[in-house]
């Protein structure tokens, strides 16, 4: 479990690392057709941050607790990702990570097999669920690369 607890804890600074240097006209800008700007990708990592942290959570303190699932394009039309301050956008998910992981590290290796129930996929084990939360920021990450690279940044 080390491994997983060490790559979600990753996430965060990768992703700092990936808008750096950018500017608001940069992160704002949409250079790859129907795809999200560099903002939008962080405020999405953002909202996402606090709901799989909160699974984590739940199947880590609850005997199979209910897991709901959420509709990222619900959250992007609705929650004005264009406006974001990045800079407050890096460090909740910096914050939530941060915690996430400490807590993480203290449990025992059995716990990790606990199991939630989610909405739409069935059982799930909270190794399944640190595998996804940790992998999240990753595969954000070729976005925003991608967006750099269209940008000519």
């Amino acid at each position: 479990m080390n491994a997983l607890i060490e790559r979600y804890s990753q996430g965060p600074a990768l992703l700092r690392a990936a808008v750096a240097g950018m500017t608001q006209e940069q992160l704002t800008a949409r250079p790859v057709p129907g795809k999200w700007s560099t903002l939008e990708v962080v405020a999405h990592l953002a909202d996402f941050e606090p709901v799989l942290a909160d699974r984590i959570r739940r199947v880590a303190a609850m005997p199979k607790p209910l897991l709901l699932a959420a509709d990222e394009n619900l959250y992007s039309e609705h929650l004005s990702y264009q406006d974001r301050d990045l800079e407050a956008e890096l460090k909740l998910i910096e914050g939530v990570r941060g915690a996430t992981a400490v807590m993480l590290a203290k449990l025992p290796a059995e716990a990790f097999a606990r199991q939630g129930i989610h909405n739409e996929k069935g059982l799930v084990t909270l190794e399944s669920i640190l595998t996804g939360a940790g992998n999240h920021i990753y595969n954000h990450l070729v976005f925003i690369h991608d967006k750099r690279k269209a940008l000519g940044i």
